[in-house]
C-alpha cells in the first residue's frame, strides 16, 4: 500500500490539473480550414482539426508555443499559459502573402521555378535516406460517405432494409463506412519495418478499422498510392530524378514562416493520361526541403475506378536536420453505376524517435501485428488518444450502429434473434432451386449450421457422350468456432439422358477457418496463426477430363458442340477414392499430398445432335485421337501425389488469432512427385513423374509488370503409363481464352501430350499498363492497356510449340483481346484471335 500510494498521488495530480484547450481554425472570411495541423513548439507532438476545423488538447501546466497550419496559409503561432483550467483558442488563418522575389531570368526566359526544383532534385536521395532508423505512431481515420445510391446495382435490387443496414437515409446519403486505429512504425534501413496496431475500431463491428498507414513518400521517384491497387505504375514525383521530363513549373512566390523563405510551386503535368500529379508544392529555400504538398490526381493520370484523389502533407522538423510527415490527408471520390460517394483517410504522425533501440530479431517476417485486445478499447480509451475530434456525424454514427452490433451480438444467443434471423432469410422457392440457389442458415454462434444449394439450371451441360446432362450439387456445413474448424459434406448428382448413366459422389472436407467472421471473433486463443492442417476424402463414381487440369469448360464446350460441331472435352467414367491433405506451416511452406484410386471406364460418344449441322464438320471420338488409335481398355490405377511449394522471404499480417501473407520480393517455386503404383488394389499404373516450377510477379513501375512461369519436368519411369496420366499441355482451341499462364492459347488439346524424360514449358506476358497506349489519343482516354508475352514448351525436335500475342486488356476494365501465332513442331501454325479476363478487374476474376 505504501508504494500505490505516492502512485494514485502522482496520477490523480496530473489528471487533475491537466487543462483541455479546444477551439477553431477558420480563414480570414469565417470557413472552417478542415484537418488543419496543430503543433506544441515545445513538444514536438500535436493534433489534428476535424472537418469542420475544430480542434481539442489536454497540457499540463506551463507555458507553451501553439503552432497552427494549413496548405496554401500563413502559418500562426499563440503562446499560452495552462493552470489547471480549460480554455478556448481560435484561430483565423489568412493566406499566405506570396512575393516575387528579384529573380534572374535566364536568357531562354525558363522561369525561376525550375532551378528550385533542381535543387531539390539533387537533395531528393539524401533526405529520403535522411534517417537510419526510427519509431513514430500513426493516427489513421477513414471516412466514406454516399451521396446518392441506386435502387438496383448489376441488376440486383437494393431494398430500403439494405439501406438501412449501410446507414443511408431514403435519399441515399450517409456514412457506409467508419474506422480509425492508432499504429506504432517502426523502421530500419535499408527496408526493415514493423507495424504493431495498438487499437482499431470499425463503426458497427468489431473489426479493426483500416490500420494501415499509407506512407506517401514524395522523396522516392516513383510514388504509389493505396498500395498500387488503382494504379500498378505509380505516379512521378514532382522532384524525381527525370522529373523535369515530365513535368512543367511555375514559380508562385514565396513566403516567410519561422525565420525560414518558403517557395509556392505549380506543378503542370507536361502531357494528359500520364501518371502525373497537378497541384503544388512548397520547397524550403537554401536546403530544399519539401514544406507541403497539395497535389491532385484523376482520370487524366491515369488513375482507375476513382474519379479523383488529392493529396495534402504537412512537414515539421522532428530534429534540426530531419523533417518527418506531420500530417496528411487523401480524399477521394468516386461515382460509378449510380453510386456517388467521397470519402477520406487521414494520417496523423506523432512521437517521432530518430534515434530509437530495437530489441535483437525485433524484425522478422511479420510485418504488421495486432495487439490482442486491439478491438476491445473503450470509448473512453478512444477519446484519450484521438488527436483529431469527431464530427457529428461520426459521433452518430458510432452510437447508432454501435448499439445495434451490440444488441446482435448479445440476442445472438437467444432463440428469439435466431428465429427471427431465420425468418429473414425466406422461403425457398423453385426459382430458388432452379435458377438462383440458397444459403440457410440455423445461426446458432456456437454450432453454426449451413446449406448451400448450387442452382440447377446453371449446372446444365451437353456433350455427345451423356447428351443433355444434369447436375445437382449441395453442401452441409457444420462450424467450430471455438477451434476455429469447419466440416463440411458436398454429394453431387449427375445424369445423362443419351447414355442413361447416373453418377454421384460425394465429398467430406475438415479444414480450417481461422478468419471466421460473425460467429465467434471474442476468443482468445491465439494458437491457430497461420499454421493449417486440412483434410479431403471423396469417392463415388464420377465423370473426369482425360486431362485433370480441366482445359476445357464444360459451358463452352456445350455451347461448342451445339452450334459448331466440334466436341473439343474428351470424358471417360470412374470409380475412385480419394484422399487429399493440404496445409501450411508456420514458415509459409505449403505442401500437399494425395492417394488416389481409379477404375477407369471409357466412354463413347452416344448421340451428335446440334442446333446447327455443318456437313463439312464432323465429331470426333471420345479419347485423344491425336495420341490414340482407338478407345483405351478398362484399368485400374493408384496414384500418389506430393507437392512442396515456397515462396522465400514471404511477409505476413499477424492478426490475433490467424495469419495472412503478404507475398514476397522473391519467385515462388514449387515441386511435385507421382507414383503410379502396380499391382496394388489391382493397379496396372506404374511410373513416376515430377515437376518444378517457378513463376512470379515483376512490377516494373511505370515500365509495367512482367509474370512469368517456368516448368521442367519429366518422367523417370515410364513402364505404364495411360493416357490420364501423361504429361498434357493445356491447349485451347476456343476463341476464349483459357487460363493464363497455364495454358497454350491455340495449341491443341492433346497432340503434344508426352511420358518424355525431360520437358521444359515458358509462360511470359508483360502487362503495360498504360505505357505505349497513353500516346494513342482514343486508347489513353480509354485507359485500355498494351499486353503481350510468349507461351512455348519443348520436348524434342518432333515436339515442341512457340506462340506469340500481343493484346489489349482493361476494356472496360474486365476484358482482353489478344492476336495469337503459333509455330508448331518448327512449322508455322496458325493465327487466332483469343478473348478472356484481364485488366483492373478482369485480372482478379477466375473462372470455373
Amino acid at each position: 500500500m505504501q508504494k500505490i500510494l505516492p502512485l494514485l498521488f502522482i496520477f490523480f495530480s496530473t489528471t487533475a490539473f491537466a487543462a483541455r484547450i479546444t477551439g477553431t481554425i477558420k480563414d480570414d472570411k469565417g470557413n472552417a480550414l478542415p484537418y488543419a495541423s496543430v503543433s506544441i513548439k515545445e513538444k514536438g507532438s500535436g493534433t489534428t482539426a476535424n472537418q469542420q476545423g475544430y480542434y481539442s488538447l489536454e497540457l499540463a501546466p506551463g507555458d507553451y508555443t501553439i503552432i497552427v497550419q494549413y496548405v496554401g496559409f500563413a502559418r500562426q503561432e499563440k503562446k499560452v499559459h495552462i493552470t489547471g483550467t480549460g480554455m478556448q483558442l481560435d484561430f483565423e488563418l489568412k493566406p499566405s502573402q506570396l512575393q516575387l522575389k528579384d529573380v534572374v531570368v535566364s536568357s531562354n526566359g525558363e522561369d525561376p521555378a525550375y532551378a528550385i526544383i533542381r535543387n531539390a532534385i539533387k537533395k531528393r536521395q539524401a533526405y529520403h535516406d535522411a534517417l537510419d532508423s526510427f519509431t513514430c505512431e500513426a493516427y489513421i481515420k477513414t471516412l466514406i460517405k454516399t451521396r446518392a445510391l441506386p435502387r438496383k446495382v448489376f441488376g440486383q435490387k437494393i431494398d430500403s432494409a439494405d439501406w438501412k443496414q449501410m446507414g443511408v437515409d431514403s435519399a441515399g446519403k450517409g456514412v457506409i463506412y467508419l474506422s480509425e486505429s492508432l499504429t506504432k512504425i517502426a523502421f530500419k534501413k535499408p527496408d526493415k519495418i514493423k507495424l504493431e496496431v495498438l487499437s482499431g475500431r470499425e463503426s458497427g463491428s468489431n473489426g479493426f478499422g483500416f490500420t494501415i498507414p499509407t506512407f506517401i513518400d514524395f522523396y522516392t521517384n516513383n510514388v504509389q498510392i493505396m498500395g498500387g491497387q488503382f494504379a500498378p505504375r505509380g505516379y512521378v514525383c514532382p522532384i524525381a530524378d527525370g522529373a523535369l521530363n515530365f513535368y512543367k513549373y511555375h514559380f508562385l512566390g514565396s513566403f516567410f514562416e519561422d525565420g525560414r523563405e518558403i517557395n509556392r510551386i505549380q506543378v503542370i503535368p507536361r502531357r494528359k493520361y500520364e501518371p502525373l500529379f497537378s497541384g503544388t508544392i512548397e520547397i524550403t529555400e537554401g536546403d530544399w526541403r519539401i514544406y507541403s504538398v497539395d497535389l491532385m490526381l484523376t482520370k487524366e493520370s491515369q488513375l482507375e475506378i476513382l474519379d479523383t484523389v488529392k493529396i495534402t502533407q504537412i512537414h515539421f522538423p522532428v530534429t534540426k536536420n530531419v523533417w518527418r510527415t506531420k500530417n496528411q490527408v487523401l480524399y477521394f471520390t468516386f461515382n460509378k453505376f449510380g453510386i456517388d460517394a467521397v470519402g477520406n483517410f487521414l494520417n496523423v504522425y506523432n512521437n517521432y524517435d530518430v534515434t530509437p533501440a530495437f530489441k535483437k530479431k525485433f524484425f522478422n517476417n511479420i510485418i504488421m501485428q495486432f495487439d490482442t485486445g486491439v478491438n476491445k478499447k473503450t470509448a473512453a480509451y478512444w477519446d484519450s488518444v484521438r488527436p483529431v475530434p469527431l464530427e457529428q456525424e461520426e459521433i452518430k454514427d458510432y452510437k447508432v450502429k454501435d448499439s445495434i452490433y451490440r444488441y446482435q451480438r448479445d440476442s445472438s444467443f437467444t432463440k428469439r434473434y435466431r428465429d427471427s434471423l431465420r425468418r429473414m432469410q425466406g422461403k425457398i422457392s423453385v426459382m430458388n432451386v432452379l435458377w438462383n440457389g440458397f444459403t440457410r442458415s440455423n445461426y446458432n454462434p456456437e454450432n453454426y449450421t449451413t446449406i448451400q444449394w448450387q442452382p440447377l439450371l446453371k449446372q446444365v451441360q451437353y456433350n455427345t457422350v451423356e447428351g443433355l446432362v444434369l447436375n445437382g450439387e449441395a453442401t452441409f456445413s457444420r462450424g467450430f468456432p471455438s477451434i476455429n474448424r469447419e466440416l463440411s459434406f458436398t454429394p453431387h448428382v449427375r445424369y445423362g439422358f443419351s447414355n442413361e448413366h447416373f453418377n454421384a459422389y460425394a465429398t467430406l472436407n475438415y479444414h480450417n477457418r481461422s478468419n471466421w467472421r460473425g460467429i465467434s471473433n471474442d476468443a482468445d486463443d491465439n494458437t491457430s496463426s497461420f499454421r493449417s492442417n486440412n483434410f479431403s476424402l471423396s469417392g463415388g463414381r464420377r465423370i473426369s477430363q482425360f486431362n485433370k487440369g480441366n482445359p476445357i469448360s464444360p459451358l463452352f464446350n456445350s455451347i461448342y458442340t451445339l452450334f459448331f460441331n466440334h466436341n473439343y472435352m474428351k470424358i471417360y467414367e470412374n470409380k475412385f477414392l480419394q484422399f487429399d491433405y493440404y496445409g501450411t506451416s508456420q514458415s509459409g511452406l505449403k505442401y500437399a499430398a494425395n492417394l488416389l484410386y481409379e477404375d477407369r471406364m471409357p466412354l463413347d460418344n452416344t448421340t451428335d445432335f446440334s442446333i446447327i449441322k455443318y456437313d463439312n464438320k464432323k465429331l470426333t471420338p471420345n479419347y485423344p485421337y491425336e495420341k490414340m488409335d482407338s478407345q483405351f481398355i478398362r484399368h485400374q490405377a493408384v496414384i500418389a501425389g506430393i507437392s512442396l511449394s515456397y515462396q522465400p522471404g514471404q511477409k505476413y499480417v499477424q492478426f490475433p488469432n490467424y495469419r495472412v501473407p503478404l507475398g514476397s520480393k522473391y519467385p515462388t517455386f514449387t515441386l511435385s512427385y507421382q507414383k503410379g503404383f502396380n499391382k496394388i488394389f489391382g493397379s496396372d499404373a506404374d511410373f513416376d513423374k515430377w515437376n518444378f516450377s517457378v513463376t512470379d510477379d515483376m512490377n516494373f513501375k511505370l515500365a509495367g509488370q512482367l509474370n512469368y512461369r517456368i516448368d521442367i519436368g519429366g518422367f523417370l519411369n515410364d513402364k505404364s503409363v495411360f493416357i490420364q496420366d501423361y504429361r498434357h499441355f493445356n491447349g485451347n482451341q476456343l476463341i476464349f481464352a483459357s487460363r493464363y499462364l497455364y495454358s497454350f492459347q491455340i495449341a491443341p488439346y492433346y497432340a503434344n501430350s508426352t511420358t518424355a524424360a525431360f520437358y521444359t514449358t515458358l509462360h511470359a506476358e508483360h502487362h503495360f499498363n498504360g505505357l505505349l497506349t497513353n500516346k494513342i489519343p482514343l486508347f489513353k482516354r480509354l485507359n485500355w492497356n498494351l499486353v503481350a508475352g510468349t507461351n512455348a514448351f519443348y520436348v524434342n525436335g518432333n515436339n515442341n510449340y512457340v506462340e506469340i500475342f500481343g493484346g489489349l486488356e482493361n476494356i472496360f476494365k474486365l476484358f482482353r483481346v489478344d492476336v495469337v501465332g503459333s509455330y508448331l513442331n518448327g512449322k508455322n501454325g496458325q493465327v487466332a484471335v483469343r478473348i478472356g479476363l484481364g485488366g483492373l478487374l478482369g485480372g482478379k476474376i477466375r473462372l470455373n
